[in-house]
């Protein structure tokens, strides 16, 4: 992909991503640290029932990562089909005869509608994402 059209996506990704962070993962991991300590401040509990209350305190964060990640993943996935059928087309009109210059052009314009596609599809997979970890059991 093209160095300008890769900065594009990875701003707009990394933004994402750190809203994200800042307004419900962060909180999630707050959550989770000041439950682990009350786990730690049972005297009465055995060792293996702290480590267990501990680790009940990790769950919710880590559905969270686990469905950021792979929502990620998925974008990632999509947006290197649709890259790859950029270089599917631009070999095909190599092959039929096109001179370099034709087949950068269409390489440009193809990938620039992949990633203006998929650049659109991030306001409606973070609102996604946000529901899904507002509805995560704390």
């Amino acid at each position: 992909m093209a160095e300008n059209h890769q900065t594009r996506v990875q701003t707009v990704v990394e933004d994402m991503v750190q809203s994200l962070e800042r307004d419900h993962i962060r909180k999630m991991q707050g959550r989770m640290f000041r439950c682990s300590a009350e786990c730690c401040e049972r005297p009465s509990d055995s060792m293996s029932q702290v480590h267990q209350c501990i680790d009940r305190c990790h769950v919710p964060l880590a559905k969270a990562q686990g469905l950021v990640t792979s929502e990620l993943e998925k974008f990632q996935d999509r947006l290197s089909r649709c890259t790859m059928h950029c270089n599917d087309k631009a070999k095909d009109l190599f092959d039929s005869g096109a001179k370099e210059p034709a087949v950068k052009s269409l390489m440009e314009r193809c990938v620039g509608s992949c990633v203006d596609d998929h650049v659109n599809l991030i306001p409606s997979m973070t609102r996604r994402l946000k529901e899904s970890l507002d509805s995560i059991q704390q």
